[in-house]
């Protein structure tokens, strides 16, 4: 929900830290290196001032009796003590660089490596998840949490979390020079870090509400595109384009505008930084300065001030901007562990890939009194009573809303049934692997969905050992064929995103492929044939024998070719189980079957009377 979205979160919260550090933890040897080289590295940024104060001091306006570290060391000429700390100072700074590459790579790549393995977990996740879920989220805003959500740590990681010791270890080191050079000076590069802080509380309280404005419209532009993208046929159908470009525009410019007020507190907050710690700089040059008129300071020392006080500001910025980088992966990180704790639907047991082995019980499928509501006690299905012999075929026809399409839902366990329960071959599906039991039905949908990939690949559905021959077979019972033969490729052809530029015929019959070469005990056809032209449905007709044959089949369908098929008719109107008998039966009795047959299928009667069907008729 968008109120979700708007979660900022503590900027140190011990709970979060405690589990995101679990990712890290792998790798901690190379955050320990990196770490003791972020040490080193804030080591060489003390090292060069102190070096400009050693040479001013001791080579270029020498002062009696000034004596350094490094003094008995160094040269007495000053040309050779100049280059000798020249050098020195070059050989810091390489040492330097080569500390600073190493650490940002070591943390980049702990940083990749660790959201690399939070994504596989995510992902992993999201498949175990219920369908309930899914019916709650919208699908942008879990592509949020993978995306947008897992960058940001990976942003805290690879920069922050690292970055927030060496700023600390480089303030407490220049601290301490400072104080052990002159304390006086140190004081007064202090009395500016009020106005610091007052600066610093603004601006975060400032970004603050801008990060949280963006995230909520990140959420927003991500569920708003995922949506109309995916609908964008019934957009241009409904002449919306216009509309929606409206309400994207609106998105779009609040999403401008948040980011522009960060940018302002941005750009605001820097130069005062700058302009205070000019003003510091200057307090030295003037009191210093004084003090070295009367002797009492060296230059060399107030130089070294200089920039040491400019050093010092840097990692206070950087604390700051840090600061908000750790609040906003404080507030990822509860949205991506609140999707983690989601509670897992039916875990499947796993199976090795091209296994190929299938139940071959018989495939009795028994109702006993089952009541389901998707929400609370709005119940879809009630008191539902019935048996599938195997091998036989059932259909199953009422009105929209009826709960035809629930009682699949419940055979393959997307839901689990609020009372009574559900036999396959005597047992209770609820006791049964999830991954056994759906490997046992094979399921076509009134909208077919293909996945990007060859159509070969979209049959095998990732099972790499299914033999060519088993996929050929498959295609010749789905009567794939003739379809095949036009293309270039043949089944080689790949597709496109949910297998665009294929009409729903031939998006159809590569379902029904992918059906049959699971090779399924227990056949679902969901309005799977409502959706094709008459021609394609023929060919579907035709295969229907081939495929129904020797396997328990449930069918959902308004055509009257189909229902005719059946062994046994079930007739459910608001959920409930009204009629139940063949064909003949049911128009006998003259119901609820009798008055949808009056009203949807008579004029079905003629056509397909016409065309005999194998096997015995029973119209």
């Amino acid at each position: 929900m968008p109120q979700e979205e708007e979660q900022l979160g503590k900027a140190i919260d011990r709970r979060l830290i405690g589990r995101l550090l679990r990712y890290v933890r792998p790798y901690r040897a190379v955050v320990i290196l990196a770490t003791i080289a972020a040490a080193l590295q804030s080591a060489t940024q003390i090292v060069g001032p102190y070096l400009n104060k050693v040479i001013i001091d001791t080579y270029l306006f020498p002062v009696a009796g000034t004596r350094s570290l490094l003094t008995p060391y160094l040269p007495e000429g000053a040309y050779r003590g100049v280059a000798t700390l020249g050098i020195i100072y070059l050989l810091t700074l390489t040492f330097g660089f080569a500390l600073d590459f190493a650490q940002s790579y070591a943390m980049q790549w702990v940083g990749q490596k660790s959201m690399y393995d939070l994504r596989r977990q995510l992902f992993a996740h999201l498949q175990r998840l219920p369908v309930p879920f899914f019916d709650h989220n919208p699908v942008g805003r879990l592509v949020t949490r993978v995306t947008n959500d897992v960058e940001m740590l990976n942003e805290t990681i690879s920069t922050a979390l690292v970055a927030l010791f060496d700023d600390c270890f480089v303030l407490t080191m220049i601290v301490v020079v400072m104080i052990r050079f002159n304390w006086q000076l140190s004081l007064i590069t202090l009395g500016v870090l009020p106005a610091i802080f007052i600066a610093t509380h603004y601006f975060r309280k400032a970004v603050r509400e801008s990060y949280r404005r963006i995230r909520l419209l990140v959420a927003r532009i991500n569920v708003f595109l995922q949506e109309h993208i995916a609908g964008m046929a019934v957009v241009q159908a409904f002449n919306r384009e216009d509309i929606a470009y409206e309400q994207f525009r609106k998105i779009n410019q609040e999403h401008c505008d948040a980011w522009i007020d960060a940018v302002f507190a941005y750009a605001v907050y820097y130069p005062v930084v700058e302009f205070l710690s000019i003003f510091a700089v200057t307090l030295i040059l003037w009191f210093g300065g004084l003090r070295v008129m009367h002797g009492t300071l060296t230059i060399g020392i107030v130089f070294a001030f200089i920039q040491y006080t400019q050093r010092f500001f840097r990692p206070i910025q950087d604390l700051s901007d840090k600061y908000n980088t750790l609040q906003s992966a404080m507030a990822s990180s509860e949205r991506i562990f609140q999707l983690l704790d989601a509670p897992l639907g039916p875990v499947a047991a796993p199976v090795p890939a091209g296994s190929g082995v299938v139940d071959q019980a018989p495939g009795r499928i028994e109702f006993d009194h089952v009541w389901f509501a998707y929400q609370h006690e709005d119940w879809v299905l009630r008191d539902v009573s019935f048996t599938v012999e195997p091998g036989s075929s059932l259909a199953i026809v009422g009105h929209t809303g009826a709960g035809k399409t629930t009682t699949t839902s419940l055979l393959l366990r997307f839901y689990d049934v609020q009372r009574g329960r559900i036999l396959l071959d005597g047992t209770d599906i609820r006791e049964l692997d999830l991954g056994a039991l759906r490997r046992r039905f094979g399921i076509v949908l009134q909208d077919p969905y293909l996945f990007t990939g060859t159509i070969a690949e979209n049959i095998r559905m990732g099972d790499t050992a299914m033999s060519d021959a088993r996929v050929a077979e498959a295609e010749r019972d789905a009567n794939l064929e003739e379809f095949l033969a036009s293309l270039p490729a043949g089944d080689a052809t790949p597709l496109r995103e949910r297998g665009s530029g294929l009409s729903t015929g031939q998006k159809q019959l590569v379902n029904f492929a992918r059906a049959l070469a699971a090779r399924p005990s227990i056949l679902i056809l969901d309005e799977a044939t409502a959706s094709v032209d008459t021609e394609t449905e023929m060919r579907i007709r035709a295969a229907l024998d081939r495929m129904l044959e020797g396997r328990t089949s449930i069918l959902i369908a308004h055509r009257l070719s189909t229902i005719q098929r059946a062994d046994q008719i079930l007739v459910l109107h608001k959920g409930v189980l009204r009629e139940q008998g063949t064909h003949q039966e049911l128009l006998h009795h003259r119901g609820i079957y009798w008055r949808l047959y009056q009203l949807q299928y008579k004029d079905q009667e003629l056509p397909h009377t016409s065309e005999a069907l194998p096997g015995p008729a029973r119209a």
